[in-house]
């Protein structure tokens, strides 16, 4: 929709590599917030052996929220900050791989290597030459067929 116009920066930079760069940052500092909130949440919860939980209250029913609705509300809290992490991840992957350029781990390998030459006939005719070039073994030979 947007390549089309072939809008730059005054540095060179095209447009869309600036605004998938600020849209990453966004989503970076989206990311980590959620997932601070979604630890704080995860250790508010009360387990067996106490965690955070027990700074809520929840002792009696004077309280702001009982056991059970305080459980509720964590409970729901956690289910819709683990969704927005994963949503912010797949995001992240999504913009991330906008700007990317696909290549091959191959081609880079295959580039760095130095040119060899191979040499002239294929593995059985070098073994050939190699046979010729050995000087005859003294000893009981192998009976050869022709």
């Amino acid at each position: 929709m947007l390549k089309g116009l072939n809008l730059v920066f005054a540095s060179g930079e095209p447009f869309l590599y600036g605004v998938t760069t600020i849209m990453q940052q966004v989503l970076i500092v989206i990311h980590l917030l959620v997932v601070l909130a979604l630890v704080g949440v995860i250790l508010l919860q009360r387990s067996d052996s106490g965690a955070l939980g027990g700074l809520g209250g929840g002792g009696g029913v004077s309280g702001f929220m009982t056991g059970r609705g305080q459980a509720n509300a964590l409970t729901r809290a956690t289910g819709i900050l683990a969704a927005c992490f994963f949503a912010t991840s797949i995001a992240l992957a999504i913009v991330s791989g906008a700007t990317r350029e696909s290549r091959s781990v191959i081609d880079d390998a295959a580039s760095k290597l130095p040119a060899q030459t191979a040499p002239a006939g294929g593995v059985l005719d070098q073994l050939k030459a190699i046979d010729q070039k050995a000087p005859p073994a003294s000893g009981p030979q192998v009976p050869t067929t022709r």
